[in-house]
């Protein structure tokens, strides 16, 4: 049961990392080919708090609580080294977790950080009580 919840840890954390990466990457290119969805202003707010949550974490040298979690529960489970955990696991580790100094994670995820605050002006968010208008769409 401690492996299963192990790779569930690991598959919302790769869902998490989608939503942070492609988000952003769905947000520009939202901007550009006007989608109205990508200027929700919850959703941005969310976003906004996922990627700085990350940044902050790592400027005060704290380990992610998901990998920390999955780290325990795959001990409990008797799981000690990456041959033990399951195939699709193990395939998506590969993809969010990479050997690099501390430094080099830390300062891509205050950039990226900084992307997405920037973003923000870029396409602006929008709420309902303050909807962007859209000239285009008025009848003339």
């Amino acid at each position: 049961m401690y492996a299963a919840l192990a790779d569930l840890i690991v598959i919302f954390h790769f869902l998490y990392v989608c939503f942070a990466v492609g988000g952003e990457v769905l947000i520009l290119l939202g901007g550009i080919l006007k989608w109205r969805w990508v200027r929700n202003l919850p959703l941005r707010i969310v976003h906004l708090a996922a990627v700085a949550l990350v940044a902050v974490e790592a400027l005060v040298g704290v380990l992610c609580p998901l990998t920390e979690w999955e780290y325990r529960l795959r001990r409990m489970a008797g799981q000690y080294v990456e041959e033990e955990i399951p195939f699709i696991p193990r395939l998506v580790r590969k993809i969010i977790f990479y050997e690099f100094p501390e430094w080099v994670f830390t300062t891509v995820y205050i950039g990226f950080t900084f992307l997405v605050v920037i973003t923000l002006f870029l396409v602006r968010p929008r709420s309902r009580r303050n909807p962007i208008r859209d000239d285009s769409q008025i009848p003339t």
